[in-house]
């Protein structure tokens, strides 16, 4: 296969990635929260659930890289509608529109989730339409002013915790300043410790999304394509690294560490995607994860509305494989995934794509 790609061309490989993201993100870490104190598989599990606060292990890489994504998919898009005609304004309206439904869609599963009404802006969706609207501003800017938004954003939500370090510390679980808002704003902080504010930070992470989908249109060979990720994410790693002993790795706080240190991972998924699928050629085993791609607003609808009821009946029929032993968690958690891929597949069949 030819190592050079024209602007136009569609990526598998990206669709791929979000593929293996969403499935990730919907699989509840595959049931393996249940064996975290085996001496066996417990050392899985630790990697397939988020860390109490600093550090980050495999599981914490899941929302930075769905919030990429998001990026990498919107040179693409509005190239296309621009293409098609849309003007600076029309985009706009389009993506003020897109990013008002996220909120709504965002609210709506927090209402359903507990039990009543109750506002707030911690749901992955409800961040992402942040992020989006405010990319979208600053695509508009030349390359190096994006670059300098970028730091000065990462800086300012730096400069934010320490300015207001709060009763316990800049950047502490319940006492820093991005909860001390949540309280007052909203009345209450997060089970999870996760911010509102933390859209700020994150904006960064979608921004690499934004010029890495730069990149990929470009008329670059993919070899050099490839090198320019490669450099990108030893720049985000040996960054995130250095500023860790003075604004340390936390994805509940999304700290500006946390932002250049797991762009730096999600880079390397994406390298690994792109060599595989586009380099070497392998795109026929792709299959199950672009079904899922293709589908993943319905991938998550179906995880937050549906996903414990599906798992009940599928439960009904496998006994929830407690005849198995030991990792009948893993293999419950397995089929009730299988069911959820079944439904994106009957969509994919009938090129039927949900979107928002």
């Amino acid at each position: 296969m030819s190592t050079s790609a024209v602007a136009d061309d569609r990526y598998v490989s990206l669709d791929a990635y979000r593929g293996f993201i969403m499935i990730l993100l919907v699989s509840v870490g595959f049931g393996f929260g249940a064996l975290k104190d085996h001496p066996v598989w417990g050392a899985i599990a630790h990697h397939l659930d988020h860390v109490p606060w600093e550090g980050a292990v495999f599981w914490d890489l899941i929302q930075p890289a769905f919030m990429f994504m998001v990026g990498v998919a919107m040179p693409f898009a509005i190239a296309k509608r621009t293409a098609q005609g849309a003007t600076f304004r029309q985009n706009l309206l389009h993506v003020v529109v897109r990013s008002l439904k996220l909120i709504a869609l965002a609210q709506f599963f927090t209402i359903v989730n507990e039990g009543k009404f109750q506002f707030g802006l911690i749901n992955v969706l409800g961040q992402i339409a942040f992020t989006y609207f405010f990319c979208f501003l600053l695509m508009q800017l030349r390359f190096r002013w994006q670059v300098v938004a970028a730091v000065l954003i990462l800086a300012g939500h730096w400069a934010l915790f320490v300015l207001f370090p709060g009763p316990e510390g800049p950047f502490s679980k319940t006492g820093n300043v991005g909860s001390m808002i949540d309280m007052a704003v909203l009345g209450r902080v997060s089970s999870g410790h996760y911010l509102t504010i933390n859209f700020i930070s994150s904006t960064v992470t979608t921004l690499f999304g934004v010029w890495t989908g730069y990149l990929m249109r470009s008329p670059r060979t993919l070899g050099q394509k490839m090198k320019i990720l490669a450099i990108a994410a030893a720049g985000a790693f040996a960054g995130g690294l250095a500023l860790s002993p003075f604004n340390p790795i936390v994805k509940r706080i999304w700290t500006a560490s946390f932002t250049l240190y797991s762009t730096g991972w999600v880079l390397v998924m994406l390298i690994a995607f792109v060599w595989v699928v586009e380099m070497r050629g392998y795109r026929k085993p792709m299959f199950p994860l672009l079904v899922v791609g293709a589908n993943s607003i319905f991938v998550y609808v179906i995880f937050q509305l549906f996903r414990e009821g599906i798992d009940r009946s599928v439960g009904v029929i496998t006994g929830r494989f407690e005849f198995i032993g030991t990792l009948a968690p893993v293999a419950q958690a397995c089929a009730t995934l299988a069911v959820i891929w079944y439904f994106c597949y009957w969509l994919y069949k009938r090129k039927t794509y949900i979107k928002v």
